[in-house]
Parts: C-alpha cells; sequence; structure tokens
C-alpha cells in the first residue's frame, strides 16, 4: 500500500469514526436539538483536526439531523410535532412500499426471524421497556423489508427511522398501550406474507401500521380533536 493510500484510508476512518460518535450523541438527545456544533472543540474531543468532524457533520446534515446556517453554524436540527407527523407520514409510504417490494422474495427463514422478534416484543410487553420496544421494532421491520430490490427506497427508510430517532425517544413512551396493538399488526403482517397475499396488500397493512402509531400519539397529545 502506498503512503497516498495509506492516509487517505486513515483520513477515512477518521471521518467514519467522528460520524458515528456525533450521530449517537444526537440520536441519544446527549446533544439536544439547538446544540451548536463547533468544529474546533469536537475536533479536539475527539483527537483529530477539524477536516473529519467537518466531513461527519456534512454526512449529518445529509441526513437532516444537523442544520447549517448563516452565522451560526452547524447545530443539531430543531425539531417540532410538524415535523414529526410528516416524517411518520412519509416513512409510512416508503417503508409500506419496501415492504411490499420485498414480500414475494421474503423466505421462510427470514419469516420465523421476524416471528421471533415480535415474540421477544410480546415479552417485554408485561414489564415495558419503551425504548427496548422501539429496538426490537425496527428489527423486525428490517427483516420485513430485507429483500426489497430498490436500494434507494430502503436507504429512504433507514434515513427516516434515524431522524425519528432524534425526533423521538420513542414514540411508545407518550401511548404505551398502542403497543400491544402494533404487536398484533405485526402478526397480521406476517401472515399475509406467508399466505402470498398480493404486494400491495402487504404494502397497505405495512403502511396502515405505521400511520396507526402517528394517530395514537396525535390523540394522545390533543385529546379533545
Amino acid at each position: 500500500m502506498t503512503t497516498d493510500a495509506a492516509d487517505e484510508r486513515t483520513a477515512t476512518s477518521k471521518s467514519q469514526l467522528a460520524y458515528e460518535w456525533l450521530r449517537d450523541r444526537i440520536v441519544s438527545h446527549r446533544f439536544t436539538p439547538g446544540y451548536r456544533l463547533v468544529l474546533s472543540q469536537l475536533a479536539a474531543e475527539l483527537g483529530v483536526s477539524t477536516v473529519p468532524v467537518r466531513e461527519a457533520i456534512r454526512r449529518l446534515e445529509a441526513e437532516g439531523l444537523v442544520t447549517y446556517e448563516k452565522n451560526v453554524g452547524a447545530q443539531v436540527a430543531l425539531v417540532d410535532e410538524g415535523e414529526y407527523v410528516t416524517t411518520m407520514q412519509t416513512l409510512a409510504v416508503v417503508e409500506g412500499a419496501a415492504t411490499g417490494f420485498s414480500a414475494p422474495l421474503l423466505t421462510a427463514e427470514d419469516l420465523a426471524k421476524a416471528r421471533a422478534i415480535n415474540d421477544r416484543m410480546r415479552e417485554t410487553l408485561e414489564h415495558f421497556d419503551p425504548r427496548r420496544f422501539t429496538e426490537l421494532n425496527e428489527e423486525f421491520h428490517s427483516v420485513l423489508f430485507l429483500r426489497c430490490p430498490n436500494e434507494h427506497m430502503t436507504d429512504l427508510v433507514r434515513r427516516g427511522w434515524s431522524r425519528l430517532r432524534m425526533l423521538r425517544d420513542s414514540t411508545f413512551s407518550f401511548v404505551p398501550g398502542r403497543a400491544v396493538q402494533s404487536v398484533a399488526e405485526h402478526d397480521h403482517l406476517i401472515h399475509l406474507i406467508e399466505t402470498g397475499a398480493a404486494p400491495i396488500d402487504v404494502e397497505l397493512a405495512a403502511r396502515n401500521h405505521r400511520t396507526a402509531t402517528l394517530d395514537a400519539f396525535l390523540s394522545a397529545q390533543h385529546p379533545a380533536r
């Protein structure tokens, strides 16, 4: 390996390290919405130059987790209920479509894995942990759109999930009763796929599953509506 290639590989690894470090702090809410991302301070904390930190911030900006304003600089994106609603609506469409495309290609092993994850979700209901339930929920849906042949679509889904993690630690913290319904709807999704339902039917079921969570959240936030 040449010196230039080695240097380039080192720079890439530092940029990836900075990206993962920053993203973890944003998603976990250690860096809260509006938190200013000062290059020199972050670089000093990470023990790197400002170059990989700047590259990491650009990646996070592309994901919608960071914004850049003139005379202010980079900061963790501000959030509001409207943004949460639009993110959930968008995710319902793209995740539903990805699941529909994936459904005919899923194997018996894939479905067995999805069912096992859903069983673990059901077990958490007795001593409910919203964060753990949300983690398992992502694992479950990742299996269902695992075989989607459209990589751009699955990338949009994952970006939507990243955005949701920043907007809400877990929607189920606000509507814990929704978790029971969610597990039942997972059973229905698996049944549709196992019985060879049309992809459009699977897509609509996955979309309705996501919007039902949004509707439950909005009802809890605005009970008079």
